[in-house]
């Protein structure tokens, strides 16, 4: 309950701002684990690892100093799941890197039961549904002062229009007609964006937390990290305002009656 509040006085700010000079700008990089309705996963998680514009290109070149430290070269991509005992060394470094720059962030929301979702009731499909949660994940994030270039990883034929539809969504439910405050919405290739590789190692270490534990003992090990560095249990909703790595668990509304 606390979000939604947050995020309606978020946008009852803007509706009485409709044009604000942007202070700072920020890149928010977005991937997701589970969001399709018949995958067989039970827990769906959005995620986004966001910092200022203007530290972007060094904090992708930090990352790639360490896969390239552990021998990994540059179209070898980060990801949760090629974590394996010969890089764990390395994930852990990634890890501790994003931890330690106070300029990285971090925020998932987490859907524990993918099963229980009800659209009928709500006049909705699952994509509509998709789109809701997006703007729940990102609510948190965006502050009216700022601006903001979203990026997603691109995942199939349709990215394209779930690009426009994310930013319409994005813009009107923030009273952003303007597109002052979500600049941009961009699909973009994760092996080309370091940043997003990092948001699936979190996303993937989160998704385990929830999932169950993993079998993979590197994956265990960098979970754990995870877990150590940010004091979380990654399976329970932060505070609103938790400003390293924020974690919303979604619960829906119980049926009627």
């Amino acid at each position: 309950m606390a979000d939604t509040a947050g995020g309606e006085r978020m946008l009852a700010h803007r509706r009485l701002t409709p044009s604000l000079e942007v202070v700072e700008r920020f890149n928010v990089y977005c991937d997701e684990s589970g969001h399709l309705p018949n995958d067989g996963l039970k827990v769906m998680v959005l995620g986004a690892v966001w910092c200022p514009t203007a530290r972007a290109r060094e904090i992708a070149a930090r990352l790639r100093e360490i896969r390239e430290r552990h021998g990994v070269g540059a179209r070898r991509e980060l990801k949760w799941g090629k974590i394996s005992p010969a890089r764990l060394r390395m994930y852990l470094d990634v890890v501790d890197y994003f931890f330690d720059d106070d300029d990285l962030h971090f925020r998932a929301l987490i859907v524990p039961d993918k099963g229980i979702l009800r659209h009928e009731e709500f006049g909705q499909d699952h994509d509509t549904w998709y789109f809701k949660m997006y703007f729940d994940l990102l609510k948190v994030i965006v502050d009216p002062h700022h601006a903001y270039n979203i990026y997603l990883d691109v995942k199939d034929t349709r990215s394209a229009a779930k690009v426009r539809k994310l930013h319409d969504v994005l813009a009107n439910n923030a009273y952003d007609f303007r597109r002052e405050v979500i600049a941009r919405v961009q699909a973009v290739r994760s092996h080309e964006v370091e940043q997003l590789q990092l948001a699936d190692v979190l996303i993937g270490a989160v998704a385990a937390a929830n999932r169950g534990v993993p079998e993979s003992e590197a994956k265990r090990a960098v979970l754990e990290q995870v877990r150590r560095r940010s004091r979380y249990s990654l399976t329970r909703t932060t505070l609103l305002r938790e400003p390293k790595c924020n974690l919303f668990v979604w619960q829906g509304r119980p049926p009627a009656g």
